[in-house]
């Protein structure tokens, strides 16, 4: 009994991963063809705030806002899309590459983008864009990380 327990709330974290790691896919693809509408409009607000101290881009930063949207939410897309498939397959399978993979490879992002972020003074997009996107993919993480060491048959 307690062992199926324990197999449901692997699955569940198993899941949360991988759904998460979808809608977090789509709205890396929202933001790349539709980053200037109403429901991005905190974060352009956020950012035209940091850099130029204003509630909205200078016009003269249009065109390459509308540029840089397409490549930053495809990298997003990618991303989260290639997390998805970690998730669904080698994640479920326990390997413990898999889990380290992912833990490797999101670090790296949020150190780059953090420290980016210090550097242009865009504090907000370290403790909510950043923060939030860490917390959705530590808990997993956190809460799954005794099955991978457990279930010796399955690990890598």
């Amino acid at each position: 009994m307690a062992n199926h327990f324990k197999d449901n709330q692997f699955l569940f974290w198993q899941r949360w991963l991988f759904y998460s790691s979808l809608i977090f896919a789509l709205a890396g693809i929202a933001f790349a063809f539709l980053g200037n509408n109403l429901f991005f409009l905190p974060y352009e607000k956020m950012v035209a705030n940091s850099l130029w101290h204003s509630s909205e881009f200078p016009p003269e930063a249009d065109v390459f806002r509308a540029f840089v949207y397409l490549p930053f939410g495809g990298t997003i897309a990618c991303c989260y899309i290639l997390l998805a498939f970690i998730a669904w397959y080698p994640f479920k399978e326990k390997k413990v590459w898999a889990r380290n993979a992912i833990i490797i490879a999101f670090s790296f992002w949020v150190i780059i983008d953090s420290l980016g972020c210090l550097y242009f003074k865009v504090y907000q997009q370290i403790y909510i864009i950043n923060a939030f996107s860490i917390m959705v993919k530590a808990l997993p993480i956190v809460f799954t990380w005794k099955d991978f060491r457990q279930d010796k048959r399955k690990v890598e």
